[in-house]
């Protein structure tokens, strides 16, 4: 696991990586290691684990909205959000797309918050020519299965400073600071040897599968190309990406189809289509009952969480699947209202059949 650890904060360029067991874990722990409590900023558009990992330490998680372009925590509203039970913000680098750092940075620092990154779908990707990890008191990494780089199971923190990082160390080993010396309380936050030795044989190919990615995110930028009512988020291609999420913005009234029927045709042409955020951490438990009326100051987070899709991308998927997918959204955009009337015939959407021309469907 040393070994692990010191390839990765070689590779992303900070000085300390504790690698933990997984995300969440490594969230909590990193949101308890910088003293937070009372109220934490976050996005409701994210992963219900950003949430928790801060409501299980029973800190408030105090949903903001996010900016339509980047579905990243919009600075501005971050601001408005900030009470005098505030103690830090946590931003999300949405799809690897880094935030608003340096605005949420000097809002952090003007109104003394502490600030902290979940970092689960950016490692690999810079901001400014510097890797991010190297933002905020600390930046968490997700090594999961469904991550482009993954351990199994398994996440890490990230920071630049020594005291941090002792710290957190201490608490992700029960406190331990030798072998018979307790002196904090800590729990069992180690990532696995065995998790340690499959991220340092990932790293290998890493550069492989990006490239992989970033294939993949260019065939379907020319599949999709002048489909109505779609639009493909776009990476900066002046920094490093891992292209790991293809997402679609789906808006009906162009498309002719809503975003939700796109995704069930594709599911019944055995296309792993998926929505994100959806429906938004606010309108999940125990939030939706804490904060009924969330949404009301959240109408792009709302927006958002009816119009992205997912596409599959990844080393298993190529440009002849890429095309096949693509065919299959061309179609049903140009043969919308026929495609709406066969969705309201049909008893069991699961089972929808389309008139799909035999070219589209070869080779499922």
């Amino acid at each position: 696991m040393k070994e692990f650890e010191a390839r990765i904060a070689e590779f992303v360029g900070v000085k300390h990586c504790i690698a933990m067991c997984n995300a969440t874990i490594a969230l909590e722990i990193a949101a308890r290691a910088l003293g937070l409590h009372g109220e934490v900023i976050v996005p409701s558009f994210t992963f219900i684990a950003t949430a928790h990992a801060l409501q299980w330490q029973e800190i408030t998680p105090v949903f903001c909205d996010v900016d339509p372009t980047t579905h990243n925590l919009d600075p501005a509203k971050v601001e408005a959000m900030i009470t005098p039970r505030t103690t830090g913000i946590m931003g999300v680098h949405v799809w690897g797309r880094p935030c608003a750092i340096e605005a949420l940075d000097e809002i952090s620092q003007r109104r003394g918050l502490k600030l902290m990154f979940d970092a689960a779908h950016a490692f690999g990707n810079s901001y400014k020519g510097r890797m991010i990890g190297n933002f905020g008191a600390v930046e968490v990494f997700s090594f999961h299965a469904t991550k482009f780089f993954n351990t199994f199971e398994g996440g890490a923190v990230v920071t630049n400073d020594d005291e941090l990082a002792a710290k957190i160390r201490l608490m992700t080993n029960f406190g331990f600071t030798g072998h018979d010396m307790v002196i904090y309380v800590g729990t069992n936050g180690k990532m696995s040897e065995i998790s340690a030795a499959m991220g340092l044989t990932g790293l290998e190919s890493l550069e492989d599968v990006i490239a992989a990615n970033r294939r993949n995110y260019g065939a379907y930028k020319a599949g999709l190309q002048g489909i109505p009512g779609l639009q493909l988020i776009t990476y900066d291609e002046t920094e490093r990406n891992n292209y790991q999420y293809v997402i679609v913005e789906v808006d009906e009234s162009a498309a002719g189809v809503s975003r939700d029927d796109l995704v069930r045709i594709l599911h019944a042409e055995n296309v792993l289509a998926r929505r994100y955020f959806y429906p938004g951490c606010h309108e999940m438990e125990p939030y939706r009952s804490y904060f009924p009326h969330a949404g009301l100051l959240l109408p792009e987070t709302e927006r958002l969480t009816q119009r992205v899709m997912s596409l599959p991308t990844g080393t298993a998927v190529g440009p002849e699947e890429i095309g096949v997918v693509c065919q299959i959204v061309r179609f049903v955009v140009a043969h919308s209202a026929e495609v709406r009337e066969r969705l309201d015939l049909s008893e069991l959407r699961s089972e929808i059949v389309l008139p799909i021309p035999p070219f589209v469907s070869k080779g499922r």
